[in-house]
């Protein structure tokens, strides 16, 4: 089925009155793309952030339209459309998509994902491919943070590869889709228990540790914020981890740094990502603070990993 992309233009100000008036005609799927909603939205929540694609912030620069697709062959939805749209006093754009398999096309833009010396990311769909030696992880992507495309986790990974020995206890703050403590068990780990702050991370991280074969004892999920919610932090801390997990971005690291020690002992190694390459010496100041030791750092690109130790 091909189907046509409709394209209104209109001022940042007026989407929302647009989106409104379309609404109430019939047309209810659209999509938004506004620079201003998008600022609004980065200043919201810049706790969860710490980098922003600049290519994609360029592409938003100074737009302001509303998109909705009509099958080619519904001349009356899209007559009905124009009479709207030059009522409102707007212009609109037409352009034929080609015909694509949409349920299915997603699932391109995530092939296989090769991490390091001997691991490699998959999603469940492709779960019984070769994967040429490789310990595979499994995921069903696009549902939480963690696919393993990006290098703060991949560099986590590749340091895991070195550390993780069997036995291996370990603890993921910030866990999202799972995916390092996933890692963690294929690579030896005893156990994992894989905590964040979002309950839907809790069961899409169990969900995808079963596609992997992995279920408690081996590993747990859970929900919480163990900077906020002492209990959960007593519990946790009952344990000895000799692996410490916190992929996440630096100001959050910096505000777990003074809790983390709880879940150390001279055993333990701790492993921070998500690091703009700018805010590494504030993490690292605020590690040392908090009574750690930086024993290596990592670089990719534009991200930095770091490795420490109870001092």
């Amino acid at each position: 089925m091909a189907w046509q992309e409709i394209t209104i233009n209109t001022a940042s100000q007026e989407i929302e009155a647009v989106s409104g008036a379309l609404t109430a005609r019939g047309f209810s799927d659209l999509v938004i793309e506004d620079q201003q909603e998008f600022e609004t939205f980065l200043d919201e929540n810049r706790a969860y952030w710490d980098y922003i694609d600049e290519s994609l912030q360029k592409k938003l620069q100074g737009l302001s339209q509303i998109k909705l697709y009509l099958e080619d062959t519904d001349t009356q939805s899209l007559t009905r459309l124009q009479d709207v749209v030059a009522e409102l006093g707007l212009t609109m754009t037409v352009s034929v998509m080609p015909e694509t398999n949409w349920e299915e096309s997603w699932k391109d833009n995530y092939p296989p994902q090769p991490v390091g010396k001997n691991l490699i990311v998959l999603p469940y769909w492709l779960s019984d491919s070769d994967n040429s030696g490789r310990l595979p992880v499994i995921l069903d992507p696009g549902l939480t943070f963690g696919t393993g495309a990006h290098p703060s986790t991949q560099m986590v990974m590749e340091f895991m590869e070195d550390l993780v020995k069997p036995g291996f206890h370990c603890l993921d703050l910030g866990s999202g889709s799972g995916i390092l403590s996933i890692a963690a068990l294929r690579l030896g780990a005893e156990s994992a228990v894989g905590v964040d702050i979002d309950p839907k991370a809790e069961d899409i991280a169990r969900e995808n540790a079963q596609y992997n074969g992995f279920s408690a004892p081996q590993f747990q999920a859970m929900t919480g914020n163990v900077t906020e919610d002492k209990s959960l932090m007593d519990f946790l801390s009952q344990k000895e981890y000799d692996l410490v997990l916190v992929n996440i971005v630096a100001d959050v690291i910096i505000g777990l740094a003074p809790v983390l020690p709880h879940f150390l002992t001279k055993k333990s190694t701790l492993l921070c990502s998500g690091i703009l390459d700018t805010r590494l010496p504030d993490v690292e100041k605020a590690l040392t603070a908090a009574g750690l030791t930086i024993t290596a750092v990592h670089a990719k690109e534009d991200w930095r990993s770091v490795m420490a130790v109870l001092a």
